[in-house]
Parts: structure tokens; sequence; C-alpha cells
């Protein structure tokens, strides 16, 4: 059975995916799974399929998502997040490279907690994962109440 993690990373690039787990190495407790797609990702979520053996309540304290995902976009992953009462207080930062209003807004109706756009400076976009992760782990709050809650 797998212990609960910090962040989970939705990411199909392997190129984001190695520079975003390359920028959290160093921080403190870090405990990050990675999924390749959307599907994977809601099967992690709600303890489907590879994941059957995972408690829906031991939930990631963040989730990473890409917006442009293979097999279901990240937007449908937060749709399906939000819609479930176990799920839904899970702080979710879509880290994106669309700089689209639509998508910003879309992201921001469907209850995505921050959206960041991707940089595409190798040193900025670890720079940018790295604040994401010290705000939304060690300096934001959240309920006692809700799940993923600290």
């Amino acid at each position: 059975m797998q212990t609960q993690v910090d962040i989970l990373m939705v990411e199909d690039k392997p190129e984001d995916h190695i520079l975003t787990v390359f920028a959290l190495l160093n921080a403190e407790s870090n405990k990050i799974h990675v999924v390749r797609d959307g599907e994977e990702a809601l099967s992690y979520i709600f303890c489907e399929n590879a994941y059957a053996d995972r408690n829906v309540e031991d939930q990631p304290r963040m989730i990473l998502l890409d917006r442009n995902l293979r097999m279901v976009s990240g937007l449908e992953v937060l749709r399906r997040i939000r819609e479930d009462p176990r799920t839904q207080s899970i702080p979710v930062v879509m880290l994106s490279a669309s700089e689209r209003e639509s998508d910003l807004a879309e992201a921001y109706r469907l209850g995505v907690n921050s959206y960041v756009v991707k940089p595409t400076d190798s040193s900025e976009f670890k720079q940018a994962v790295r604040m994401i992760a010290a705000y939304w782990l060690h300096l934001n709050r959240s309920s006692s109440m809700g799940v993923g809650a600290n």
C-alpha cells in the first residue's frame, strides 16, 4: 500500500516532468508521485485500476496539473476533482503552456486554486515550481475539515 504523497504531478512531457522533479529534489519532504496523462490521474485520485489498493482518503496535499494532457484533458480532471466531495478541497495548481484568456477563465470557473504559465527558460521553470511548492505545502493553511488538509 502506498503512503501519502505531498504532490501529485500530472505531466505528459518528459522534459517538464524531469525539470519539475529536479526542482523539488532539494525541497523539504516533498514526496512526489507522477502520472503521465489525465486518465491515469483520475485512476490515482479515485483509487481505480492500477491504484485500486489506495485509500481515497489518502490524497496528495496538492496537485500540479498540466492543462493539455493525452486521454483526458487537465480541465476534465479538474472538473471531476471538484465534483466529488472526497476530493474537492485538494489544492490544484494548473501549470500550463497556454496563456489564452479563455483557458485561464475556464480553469478558474472549474475551481482551480492557481494557474501558472510555464516559463520557457529552464531556470525560471524550476524556480516557479519551487515557489509553488513552498506556498502550497508550507505557507498555505488548509482547513482540517477538508480532504487533503494538513
